[in-house]
């Protein structure tokens, strides 16, 4: 499928940005212990603060894009960014690093959001759905060829490699301001009317649930990069490389059919059976990870293949159904703090996943697997009764949720597929919801 030349240009300035990224995230740790000096415990402490200051920017920074125009917000929280990552070689003091670290994930996290409500108003629909796809194909192959980038730098292991580095990275993101500012103009939100909430999507129950309900879902993430590695090494007879080959095989088979999958889910019906599909695979995935327990070489890598096969599955088959269901549930004049609540459960996920999951996984073992496959299974069925009651609760006034075309969904007081959607597919929605 041909996209419109804003969506090109929105991933090639993706592209750019996630190759900065991929070099940056792969020195900083080393960076910040060996050249700055800091200890691990310091170094952690200071990155799940900063994550903290990140949750709560998702909202603000959206309504600002809404109120003052995606692109130049978006464009703004950019070129900030890259300042900060810039600002990075300077760093004499650990209340310095604090305050970057945390000015860094303020503007990188509100960026995401401003840059998603830039989205929706230079595209629309099913190219919107197909962009978000490109988006993340972008990412995967850009953070690749950023790693590598970084790998050279860790290899000369010198503060000049690491802070050349920094400055690459940072020059990335100016570069990816001034393709934003190409974009077509994205027209502010009509000036809210008297006693009109200034951050409306905080009185929004079903679509704060519907976003909660992701944030469980999304718990995929780090099982790879963060719990496979411990689990192989200290749970398994499966050699200690396994856990790379499999995060690469994860990357090229999202590469590969990230794109052809969310061809197929651009309604909300189609989300909601994705979504319980999704359920299904990760938590199939959950229960081969914990029979690979115990066992030797073959036999865990046996179990441990097929695993990682359905959790890549269920990861892709998830994003592309929650970029449906964060967009259509969202009013168009509000997109951008509606986009920010949806991110801040996956920003409060990214925080807090990683040590729950070690200690559920890790320290429980088969048990813990077990219940996370529930959490998944239970989350991917019960999205479709949250998302009808969000639906209904739109009022049928509101032109962002008129009805839809090209099998789009009916945004109105009543839900329904579109002209194009199929019977299975309502009456498959129908179902599960009801």
């Amino acid at each position: 499928m041909d996209l419109p030349p804003p969506a090109r240009t929105l991933i090639l300035a993706q592209l750019i940005t996630a190759t900065g990224k991929g070099a940056f995230m792969t020195c900083a740790v080393l960076y910040f212990t060996r050249i700055v000096g800091f200890s691990p415990t310091q170094l952690g402490m200071g990155l799940s603060v900063a994550g903290i200051a990140g949750v709560v920017a998702g909202v603000p920074f959206g309504h600002m894009a809404d109120q003052r125009g995606a692109r130049r917000v978006s464009a703004l929280l950019v070129v900030l960014t890259g300042a900060v990552t810039v600002a990075y070689v300077f760093i004499d003091s650990y209340r310095l690093f604090i305050v970057l670290a945390c000015a860094y994930m303020l503007f990188d996290r509100g960026g995401q959001a401003a840059r998603q409500s830039l989205m929706t108003a230079v595209l629309k629909d099913r190219d919107l759905v197909m962009a978000r796809a490109q988006l993340r194909v972008t990412i995967n192959i850009g953070v690749s060829i950023g790693a590598a980038f970084g790998a050279v730098a860790l290899q000369l292991d010198s503060r000049a490699a690491y802070i050349t580095i920094f400055l690459l990275t940072g020059i990335s993101f100016f570069v990816c301001a001034a393709f934003i500012t190409r974009l077509p103009r994205a027209e502010p939100a009509p000036t809210r009317q008297s006693g009109e909430p200034r951050f409306a999507v905080l009185r929004d129950r079903p679509y704060a649930l519907v976003s909660l309900i992701n944030m469980f879902l999304v718990t995929h993430a780090p099982l790879l990069d963060v719990i496979l590695p411990l689990w192989i090494a200290l749970h398994t007879g499966a050699p200690r490389s396994l856990a790379a080959t499999l995060i690469v095989l994860n990357t090229l088979t999202a590469v590969a059919l990230q794109i052809r999958i969310s061809r197929r889910i651009d309604t909300l019906a189609g989300a909601l059976r994705a979504f319980r599909m999704a359920g299904l695979g990760l938590a199939a995935a959950c229960v081969l990870f914990a029979l690979s327990s115990g066992r030797g070489t073959w036999s865990a890598i046996a179990v441990l293949i097929p695993a990682a096969a359905l959790h890549v599955y269920g990861e892709m088959t998830q994003s592309a159904a929650s970029w449906v269901v964060s967009y259509e549930l969202a009013p168009d004049t509000q997109q951008g703090q509606y986009q920010g609540l949806f991110n801040t459960g996956m920003a409060v996920n990214q925080t807090l996943a990683p040590t729950a999951l070690t200690f559920l996984l890790i320290g429980w073992g088969v048990p813990g697997w077990l219940i996370l496959s529930c959490v998944f299974l239970l989350a991917g069925w019960a999205m479709s009764p949250v998302v009808r009651w969000a639906v209904r609760s739109r009022p049928a006034t509101d032109p962002g949720l008129a009805a839809g075309t090209n099998g789009h969904v009916r945004r109105g007081a009543e839900w329904a597929p579109g002209p194009q959607a199929t019977r299975q597919d309502a009456g498959g929605a129908g179902r599960s919801a009801g």
